[in-house]
């Protein structure tokens, strides 16, 4: 019995053609004649034993005439019609006896193939001429007319399959504001911008680069015997050409542009492989807040182990992996613990413990950020009752725009039993800042159910006087970038003491972050700080080092700030 065909044996029509295309044209070429003068011998052949033309249909003979008009168009078909045209006019009308055709016959014959092959023949070059238009179509971007992203990986394939020992830079362009601009002028403006910015990057890169078009806001620039000097130098160039302002349908305006590069290198496996390089590095300079970065693997390694965090995040809450620590935070006027912040952290299996920063800026771009707001919530809100002082939270954009959020504060506070005035939520200024509107409504929400809500990191953002105003604000908190040169800069002393006196006149209680020297507190003190929290106290803790924590400071770190206060430290 045969043994079966596995599929990995069975040869598809997608793999011959697969191993077609990876022929040279001059391969292709002569596989082509050797099939075509096959076909006539085989033809002919027959047609001469059977008995000759008087036997046999000779039309057979129009095979090779239309495989020639499929493979070399009109020329290629009439030059094949009339060789099988001449080749039958030598056959025999009957090879028995060896009678010759009438002259009129083979005549007939060959003005027959010659009208197939033609007919043919023009058909088949007009198909081609519609493929390779086609072709052409569909690697230009029909809204900016540059190549698109088909063009730039089959350039990119060659550039690294032929290129031996060269080495291709790929620099991504993207144009960030440009949804801003779709939204109020419509996809031709956007357009038009692109077309634009690509305009000027032509100047810049001259004929050392080619342009194409990636998507919507994406430009991309393949440079060939390009280094990291090079490449960083076209960055340059390319930010200060974006820096001169544009019109854009009779309005001025400045794109803001952001980059990121990569150079291919032996290890490159593909054009795909290089263009996500040159991706990760954009969105690697979009992270850092940097006009432009160079991809280093460490990003890749990076963005995996986030995206692999991320999908163990539900896993993580459901096996209670997820814990709060606590962060106490200072009364500068009687050094006594007024409060802590709730910090999430995570342990692993193995006992590692990974800090917010690894996984919450991911977290707060997803759905997932629910349940783990929930989770430290739940967390505060029990912790709230048992220590000094209330429990601070921090909340994400997400959170600020979400129409459960409140309801699920509501519930939370009702089900633990703890005056919600126990509570503080912490908001960042880009949070707030993202819809001020709807961020405002979710505040004064916040506040009627009687929980505090503080600034977070302020200075570091937009620090608008104005939307603090009307806003029912209960706290502050200054950013550790302010404080860290206190005792080193007088500049530093006095903007710090005006943002301190300004958030008094708000009637807001400030915080200040990141105290690390007892320098720093005093000059805090003096400047009529309220509160403030840092290394110099104690990092966060866990539930059970926080409050033996907080029995130490009581009966022995407070009375030695006191000492020194009362001996009249100065600054």
């Amino acid at each position: 019995m045969s043994q079966p065909i596995m599929p990995h044996q069975m040869v598809y029509p997608s793999n011959i053609h697969k191993q077609w295309l990876e022929l040279s044209a001059g391969a292709q070429h002569t596989l082509r004649l050797t099939i075509l003068a096959v076909l006539v011998a085989v033809g002919w052949l027959i047609v001469y034993f059977t008995g000759g033309t008087a036997y046999a249909y000779p039309y057979l003979m129009l095979i090779p005439v239309i495989l020639a008009a499929a493979w070399y168009q009109l020329a290629g078909a009439l030059v094949s019609a009339f060789a099988v045209g001449l080749l039958m006019a030598l056959m025999p009308l009957e090879v028995a006896t060896g009678e010759l055709q009438p002259a009129a016959n083979w005549l007939v014959r060959l003005g027959l193939y010659l009208l197939l092959g033609g007919v043919a023949g023009g058909l088949f070059q007009r198909l081609h001429a519609a493929r390779r238009y086609s072709r052409q179509a569909s690697y230009i971007d029909a809204r900016s007319g540059l190549p698109n992203y088909l063009a730039l990986e089959e350039e990119l394939s060659i550039g690294l399959a032929e290129r031996w020992g060269e080495t291709l830079g790929l620099m991504v362009v993207r144009i960030t504001d440009i949804v801003d601009l779709l939204e109020t002028l419509g996809a031709d403006a956007s357009d038009e911008l692109v077309s634009a910015i690509a305009q000027r990057l032509g100047r810049v890169v001259d004929a050392r680069a080619c342009i194409y078009r990636f998507n919507g806001p994406e430009l991309m620039l393949l440079l060939n015997s390009a280094d990291h000097e090079v490449l960083e130098k076209v960055a340059q160039d390319v930010l200060s050409a974006g820096e001169e302002n544009l019109v854009i349908q009779q309005m001025p305006m400045r794109a803001q542009l952001i980059l990121g590069y990569t150079l291919s290198t032996p290890d490159t496996q593909n054009a795909r492989q290089l263009i996500h390089e040159a991706r990760v590095a954009m969105f690697e300079a979009s992270n850092q807040q940097r006009s432009y970065s160079a991809y280093v693997p460490a990003y890749r390694k990076r963005t995996m182990q986030a995206i692999w965090l991320i999908s163990q995040v539900r896993h993580g809450l459901e096996a209670n992996q997820f814990e709060l620590h606590f962060q106490p935070k200072i009364s500068l006027a009687d050094n006594t613990v007024c409060g802590c912040e709730g910090l999430i952290r995570w342990r692993r299996e193995n006992d590692q413990l990974i800090y917010p920063g690894h996984f919450m800026p991911k977290v707060e771009k997803t759905t997932l950020i629910t349940p783990v707001t929930r989770f430290v919530t739940e967390q505060a809100l029990t912790m709230a009752a048992n220590v000094p002082g209330g429990v601070s939270i921090n909340v994400s954009a997400r959170n600020l725009l979400d129409n459960d959020f409140i309801e699920m504060l509501r519930m939370l506070i009702s089900k633990e039993g703890v005056p919600a005035s126990r509570l503080e939520v912490e908001i960042t200024e880009s949070a707030l800042m993202a819809d001020i509107k709807d961020g405002s409504r979710a505040i004064r929400a916040i506040r009627d159910l009687g929980v505090g809500v503080s600034i977070d990191d302020f200075g570091t953002g937009f620090s608008s006087f104005q939307y603090l105003r009307h806003l029912p604000l209960s706290g502050l908190k200054l950013d550790r970038v302010f404080v860290m040169d206190l005792e080193s800069d007088a500049h530093a002393r006095k903007l710090l003491g005006c943002m301190i006196d300004m958030g008094h006149a708000l009637g807001l209680v400030v915080t200040a972050e990141g105290v690390e020297t007892r320098g720093q507190h005093d000059i805090l003190v003096q400047l009529g700080c309220d509160q403030a929290q840092g290394f110099l106290y104690s990092p966060a803790l866990a539930i059970g080092d926080y409050e033996r924590w907080c029995d130490d400071f009581m009966h022995g770190e407070r009375s030695a700030l006191s000492l020194e206060l009362e001996s009249g430290r100065t600054l």
